[in-house]
Order: structure tokens, then sequence, then C-alpha cells
């Protein structure tokens, strides 16, 4: 991926809290624009970005939140491949992450999955989660907004054809869980007690939230890539804000915060790919707790971007763009 270290979840404008003249966009819960650049090998050997394009307020608008493009290059020449729309791609890669998570962690004969959220990355988290726990016999949903609640009910219900239940409250859709999954944005954040969390339970934190911090403290923690993580806590430290920059819209950031006052290390923080490739134990028991915290690796978008063109072009969907007869200059 991008950054020197390889690991870089992207480059994002940081916007200012006030206008410095007119129009220009002010920093807001999750409005953000980001290059998320990544380079992938083997048989896709390919070059790409994905921009990435937030703000709450969209949907106001008649808009996805995130709207989103995908560009394909090639690795030797850099000429485009493909552009592509985003928003499917990337949201059936973030839900895929919380599969692979629930695939490895969650505990032997789980039956019950709380969802937190009732938007698309919720949808595509619990799609995942169903695909990769065969034992899963029931849902509980929650979410502030109950229409887009009762919606998500009755469609995910037929979809998997699963029992999906809206609740009334977070805690109800928490406490008899197997795993949770949390896939929200904005500035309310689910306020999260470390009560709640059933004995041998998986969290999957698509989303911001808030945990206390003996959540962390108490519980195994897994991520998706720490470095990357990592990568987070060096930009929020040049900020004048801090750590606190980034609260709004990283999912690690309380973590990040805990390493920087010295409260957890590095090595307390576990990587999914080490326990995929069977490098480091995931779940030792099951009584275990584990917190599965995901920022979104760029180098998956890409690779899953490629495999969707790879598909479109043997099955001819698609138009061909013409940048140009021949360069005009070279």
């Amino acid at each position: 991926m991008g950054g020197p270290r390889g690991n870089e979840h992207g480059m994002m404008i940081w916007f200012p809290e006030e206008k410095r003249f007119p129009n220009m966009p002010i920093q807001g819960p999750d409005r953000r624009f980001m290059a998320m650049i990544a380079y992938l090998g083997g048989r896709f050997q390919v070059c790409g970005e994905k921009w990435y394009g937030s703000n709450v307020d969209n949907p106001q608008r008649g808009l996805p939140r995130s709207i989103l493009t995908v560009m394909l290059n090639d690795v030797e020449t850099a000429e485009p491949l493909a552009v592509l729309s985003g928003n499917l791609i990337s949201a059936m890669r973030t839900g895929a992450v919380s599969g692979v998570a629930a695939k490895y962690l969650a505990r032997t004969g789980a039956e019950v999955c709380g969802c937190v959220g009732a938007g698309v990355i919720s949808r595509t988290c619990l799609m995942a989660i169903w695909q990769a726990v065969p034992t899963l016999k029931k849902v509980f949903v929650f979410d502030l907004n109950k229409t887009k609640m009762d919606s998500y009910a009755k469609e995910m219900s037929s979809l998997l054809n699963i029992e999906v239940v809206s609740v009334g409250s977070l805690v109800e859709s928490i406490i008899e869980a197997d795993i949770i999954s949390v896939a929200t944005s904005g500035a309310a954040k689910a306020s999260i007690k470390s009560e709640w969390l059933k004995e041998g339970s998986l969290m999957t934190l698509t989303g911001t939230a808030e945990l206390h911090d003996q959540v962390y403290r108490r519980n195994r923690i897994v991520v998706d890539n720490w470095e990357m993580h990592q990568a987070w806590l060096t930009e929020a430290e040049e900020h004048p804000k801090g750590v606190k920059s980034i609260f709004d819209w990283a999912p690690s950031a309380p973590l990040l915060k805990m390493v920087l006052d010295g409260e957890l290390h590095n090595e307390d923080i576990l990587n999914l790919g080490d326990i995929a490739s069977g490098d480091v134990t995931g779940r030792e028991n099951g009584k275990d707790r584990i917190i599965f915290v995901t920022g979104g690796m760029p180098v998956e978008d890409i690779g899953w971007a490629y495999q969707v063109f790879c598909n479109a072009r043997r099955k001819g969907i698609g138009q061909e763009l013409r940048l140009w007869d021949k360069p005009y200059w070279f």
C-alpha cells in the first residue's frame, strides 16, 4: 500500500473547523476525501486507487453517505485498465472482512448475531458473517432510525432465510449475541458496556463505537493490519488536535490513544492475517471475548475490484473509453 512502509490506509484531505473562504468545506462527522492506493502481485499484478468521498449529510440529498470510484492501472506502463464505481465493491469488501474475522475468531457453534446499525455496511457484514458461521440461527438489530431498522430486519430475513428481529435498545442487540457487528458512522457513537458482552463473544468494529478502556484491557484484541493503524497515529500526532483528530472516523482511535498513553502495548494487539495463516493463535478457548477492529486495507479493494473487472471483461460488460488515438507528446 502507500507510504514508505507500504502500510498507509490512504492520503486524506483534512478540512478545517472553520471556513477559510466562502464555499470551502469544513470538518464534520465522517466528512472526508481520501486517495487509497495499492499494488497487488500474484495472479492480480495490478496497481490501483480507490478515491473515497464521504459526507454524513449525503442521504438528505438522496445520495449514499460515501461515494467511491476505483481506477486500475497496468503495473508496467501505468495505462488505466478500468474505471469502476466503487460503492458496491467497497461495501462487499468491507463486509467480507467481518466474515473472515468471524470465520477465525467466533466461538464454535455461535448461534446469535447482534447488529448495531442498519446501513449498507451492516448489511454486507451480516451477509459475510452468515456465510462464515453456518450455525447462525438468529439476529438482533438496533438502529436509532426505526424505519431503517425494520426495513433491514425484513430485507435480511428474506435474503438470508434467517430470523432477523428489530429490538428497542442497544443493549438488547448485544446481550445475547455470540457475534456483535458494529457498523455505524456519524457523530452519534454506540456506547457499549463491558458487562453486555457475553462470555465467548466476538465483537467486530467496522464503524466507530465508545467502549470503556477496560473492554480493551480485559479482552483479546485483533485488527486487520496494526501497522496501518499505527500510521494513523503518526498522522494524528502531526495534527494540532493530536489523536482526537481521528476519533470521528478511525475505529482504532481509542486503541491508538491507549498505546500512546502506555495503557496497551503493540504486542498486545494481534493481526488477523497472522491468525488466518496459522502463525498466531486467535481464540484460545470458548470463553475468550475478542474485539476485532478493521480499518480497511486498499490492497483488498484493489484485489476485489480487479476480480470484478476480469469478470466483466469475460462477460462483455461495460464500455471501452478512449484516452487518445496516440499520445500528443512522449
